[in-house]
């Protein structure tokens, strides 16, 4: 058992409910007023439940959907109720860091089976070191000791999932100027590297280093990551971390795909894991 409890993440669960209730309404050629008039409901409330912005599904609000929706079957209604009880328990980034890890990523990374992530600026948040993320943190103009230390230990904390058991295959491929960077300074950053190197020894983890050589490509604008799910029902999320701007989560086939296409480009692009070994700890020496 791990220290959370939980072998799935609320966060996926309830995305799949919501997709799922959706599915159903259509089958039953309902619009979203229609369902939420006949259950004495406010019109926008079908509507967040499909858009998944509820955060603790009920069972009888399911129930009730279900019912009108006319769907019988014992074992798929029994399976929806399911889902709405689990989606309403905490992971445990919502019991120990909800002030700092309170959007969906931590949630949909948990249950993910394999996450691709290209960065531009930084290395990846879950392979980031202590003091690396430290200084990242001190560089967004986070002064204080004990909120640095504190986003510290929840990015360690979410970095869990690469060594717990069952772990998702995770591939990074960080652009050169990533590792260039003197984050931290020399000693900091030299640690950072050579962390990457160990963690590129495991077996669920590849990174690859894109090259300045390389020149314009097709994701020079911002990084991405890539969340696959073993389970058909959860298709596939694109997350672009758009900073002042806020987060995006993207799902519709033709941004999957074009995100996809873009990955693919990158990760032909870039060194081998082999190459991207040598060429990392090559690097490492450099800094004195």
């Amino acid at each position: 058992m791990r220290r959370d409890g939980l072998v799935y993440s609320p966060t996926v669960r309830r995305r799949r409910l919501s997709n799922a209730l959706k599915q159903f309404r259509e089958a039953a050629n309902m619009d979203s007023k229609e369902a939420a008039k006949r259950l004495g409901w406010q019109p926008s409330k079908v509507t967040r439940i499909e858009r998944d912005e509820w955060r603790r599904p009920t069972v009888n609000d399911v129930m009730d959907l279900l019912d009108i929706y006319e769907v019988t079957d014992e074992a798929t209604c029994n399976a929806m109720i399911t889902l709405a009880r689990e989606s309403r328990r905490r992971g445990w980034w919502e019991e120990e860091y909800k002030d700092i890890l309170g959007g969906a990523l931590v949630g949909l990374e948990w249950e993910a089976n394999d996450i691709e992530a290209f960065e531009l600026a930084l290395i990846p948040g879950l392979l980031q070191t202590a003091d690396y993320a430290t200084a990242v943190f001190k560089g967004g103009r986070v002064s204080e000791p004990a909120p640095i230390q504190r986003m510290v230990e929840a990015r360690l904390a979410r970095q869990r999932i690469l060594t717990r058991e069952n772990p998702p295959m995770f591939w990074a491929v960080i652009d050169e100027a990533a590792l260039r960077k003197h984050v931290g300074g020399p000693a900091v950053m030299r640690e950072q590297l050579h962390h990457l190197c160990r963690m590129a020894e495991r077996p669920n983890i590849g990174i690859q280093v894109l090259l300045d050589t390389v020149g314009a490509h097709t994701a020079m604008t911002c990084g991405f990551t890539i969340l696959d799910y073993e389970a058909p029902e959860d298709p596939t999320i694109i997350y672009v971390e758009a900073g002042a701007a806020g987060d995006l989560f993207l799902e519709k086939p033709e941004a999957v795909a074009a995100y996809r296409d873009s990955y693919g480009y990158l990760r032909a692009s870039a060194l081998s894991v082999e190459a991207s070994a040598a060429y990392i700890e090559g690097l490492a020496k450099q800094l004195k």
